[in-house]
């Protein structure tokens, strides 16, 4: 199995897992958010083992390895993005991340969105659809808008799509619910390694909100602020975030 359908496939699994999960009689979401990590970061790390023994391993849901900065190959894995929507059934805006880093870069990916029975593919893009004509449409927090990207939207003349996870936030970029998805709030490089394969996979444009590149498998993980974008709408985004900045 290439590491394309492996991504691919562990994604489902777990997915699938969760689903599972969340069908069981626990006393409370926090059981529920608690079972599911602990479920599909126990499912992800045993495929992983018997699959690619020799690869390293980064994730949100275990202890980090220093033995990833000096590995070739390190599968970064968001075993549950969205905790608070997956413990709120029937919301489906949660997602698995399993994503592939090797020699400098991110070369293999997917995204799981298994309420809604779909996985993303880095290696199978597919057209992003037309936007249609009106104000750009920001994906934001459903929860916790933050005041960064509301004042983007303001200099923008934008709309707030909200939405749930990193990884659904990302995917509607994707599918073409929205133009864009800007997080400067704080995050991981498990947040977004997947996420961003899939969407470079499929043409976007992926950044920091400076403008410079995305890098993964660093000493220290946190990996604060993300741009997914389409191509189309990229420069007059980045404009507008440069005139925040100055």
């Amino acid at each position: 199995m290439n590491d394309d359908d492996l991504a691919a496939g562990l994604a489902h699994e777990a997915g699938e897992v969760l689903l599972a999960v969340r069908e069981q009689p626990l006393a409370d979401s926090r059981a529920r958010r608690d079972l599911g990590d602990r479920t599909a970061q126990d499912l992800l790390a045993r495929r992983l083992a018997e699959a690619r023994p020799d690869d390293a391993v980064l994730s949100e849901e275990a202890a980090d390895d220093a033995r990833r900065l000096t590995a070739s190959r390190v599968w970064i894995i968001d075993p549950l993005d969205g905790t608070r929507e997956f413990s709120e059934p029937p919301r489906d805006d949660w997602a698995v991340h399993v994503a592939l880093w090797s020699e400098g870069d991110l070369v293999a990916g997917a995204v799981a969105l298994p309420a809604r029975g779909v996985v993303h593919r880095m290696d199978r893009p597919s057209p992003v659809p037309d936007r249609p004509h009106g104000p750009v449409r920001l994906a934001v927090s459903r929860s916790r808008p933050p005041a960064f990207v509301t004042t983007l939207a303001e200099r923008l003349g934008a709309v707030l799509v909200p939405m749930g996870s990193a990884g659904v936030k990302a995917m509607a970029v994707v599918d073409g619910t929205v133009d864009a998805y800007v997080h400067a709030g704080g995050q991981y490089e498990w947040d977004s390694a997947a996420p961003v394969a899939v969407a470079r996979g499929h043409g976007l444009v992926t950044s920091r909100i400076d403008g410079s590149r995305l890098g993964y498998n660093s000493p220290n993980p946190y990996l604060p602020d993300l741009v997914v974008v389409r191509p189309d709408v990229a420069d007059q985004l980045m404009d507008a975030l440069r005139a925040l900045e100055a």
